[in-house]
């Protein structure tokens, strides 16, 4: 008899996971139909290559490599960050030209310009992005605040979801300032149920309502466009690598509800609380990764770290309110059968010993700053490393540079396997003859004999 998904072991899932991710399927759910048989062979050997460096396996072909981009294809297609963000042609044309003139072993999608017109009509305020609060050709800059007050604690730990729908997102979007959310716990009888719906008939809140169906009708736009570029990739051989992203439960309240300031303080004025809060958090990061896998078929999740970095907390800051919930979060989704690409920015020299303890052959630990042979040493052995070739190295060096540099990488990290050639962080500027160098070292200098 076969058995049912809660039935199976993490292993078998990740199996299932990885089968699905082998052989996919167009957005009616049918056969993926590849361009050509080539195509289909390129499709699976990039995946297998893949699979293999997650997996520690010892003989894989070569050592892949993957590009993690910011607005890069735009600016190297010619058009600027504010074009692509408001035009979805424009957008898919540079993500198309980038995947097929560098060939990389995976992509990230090309949903990282995100819909200009959505973030319009909702007034976003977390953020300032290409022509509406920085430069047309420039990426976005974070508005950083207090979005949850210092004494909002036992509100969000009591119910993080209402948190978010009634208190967050009027903060953060001031189209729905006056938005109100329905409740239908509060409808108890018959004759008293008519006031509930009081609210719903203010013309402030109608037009907080208009503003969320027509945001909804340009997602589903936008999503539209990107699934069918996604799409369309796959069948010429280029797979997405990570669905995501997410974030460590230290990062989703240090960066975008209390704010950097606000979380480092809480962290001496009102650890329990924030305690609390991290452990609220946590269940709602796994469930969005899971269900972020289900649709996608991806079975990656990039997870991006941004406060647990060298020099942002102590060591025992760090095993006290960071490691323990993002622990709780890896292996939520490792018992999901996904595998977590940590995205580690900055320096993680001193963290290495603690984020060993995760179970082999499960977790990507994507490296910037870090020391790679000290990384290799210490996670070599439990999981796959990759990563740590610097962006200014690719936007100022030379191409023998480069080479050197991925060469030197590859000798450290690759031996055994466990390593994908990249780099480290986010690519904005770039010369193209430098990615090449990068992509092509892989391919001519990576391989294993």
């Amino acid at each position: 008899m076969e058995k049912k998904w809660e039935e199976l072991s993490s292993d078998e899932k990740q199996e299932v996971l990885f089968q699905k991710w082998l052989s996919p399927k167009d957005p009616e759910g049918n056969d993926l139909k590849f361009q050509s048989p080539q195509a289909e062979k390129a499709y699976k050997e990039r995946i297998t290559r893949l699979i293999d460096a997650i997996q520690l396996k010892k003989k894989p072909d070569r050592v892949p490599v993957f590009t993690i981009y910011g607005f890069y294809p735009a600016l190297y297609a010619g058009f600027t960050p504010q074009e692509v963000m408001y035009d979805y042609d424009k957008c898919l044309m540079a993500h198309n030209k980038y995947l097929l003139d560098f060939a990389p072993d995976g992509h990230i999608g090309a949903v990282v310009p995100g819909p200009g017109k959505l973030f319009d009509i909702l007034d976003y305020k977390l953020y300032k992005w290409p022509g509406h609060g920085v430069a047309p050709q420039h990426s976005y800059q974070c508005n950083e605040g207090e979005y949850m007050k210092a004494d909002e604690y036992d509100a969000f730990i009591d119910d993080p979801s209402n948190f978010y729908s009634n208190v967050y997102l009027p903060r953060i979007f001031g189209a729905l300032e006056h938005f109100h959310a329905f409740s239908i716990s509060d409808v108890l009888e018959m004759y008293g149920a008519g006031f509930n719906f009081i609210p719903f008939g203010l013309p402030p809140v109608q037009a907080a309502y208009k503003a969320l169906f027509d945001a909804g009708a340009e997602a589903l736009k936008w999503v539209g466009s990107m699934v069918a570029w996604a799409t369309e990739m796959a069948a010429a051989g280029f797979p997405a690598f990570w669905d995501g992203p997410a974030k460590p439960p230290f990062d989703m309240i240090g960066d975008t509800l209390r704010g950097t300031k606000g979380i480092m303080t809480d962290m001496y004025r009102q650890p329990d609380k924030l305690l609390q809060a991290l452990e609220a958090m946590t269940p709602l990061v796994i469930k969005n990764g899971v269900a972020g896998v289900k649709a996608s078929g991806v079975p990656v999740v990039a997870i991006v770290m941004h406060k647990g970095a060298d020099g942002f907390l102590s060591d025992e800051q760090y095993k006290k309110f960071y490691w323990p919930p993002f622990r709780k979060l890896l292996m939520g989704l490792i018992d999901e059968g996904i595998v977590p690409f940590c995205f580690v920015e900055g320096g993680y020299n001193s963290r290495l010993k603690v984020i060993r303890d995760v179970p082999k052959g499960k977790v990507i630990w994507w490296l910037d700053r870090t020391d790679m042979a000290k990384a290799k040493k210490i996670l070599g052995d439990v999981a796959c490393i990759g990563g740590n070739i610097a962006p200014d190295l690719l936007a100022v060096g030379t191409p023998q540079q480069v080479k050197d540099y991925a060469k030197k990488l590859i000798d450290t990290c690759g031996k055994g396997g466990g390593y994908i050639l990249g780099n480290g962080t986010v690519i904005e500027q770039a010369k193209p003859e430098n990615l090449h160098a990068m992509i092509d070292t892989a391919k001519e200098y990576g391989v294993y004999k």
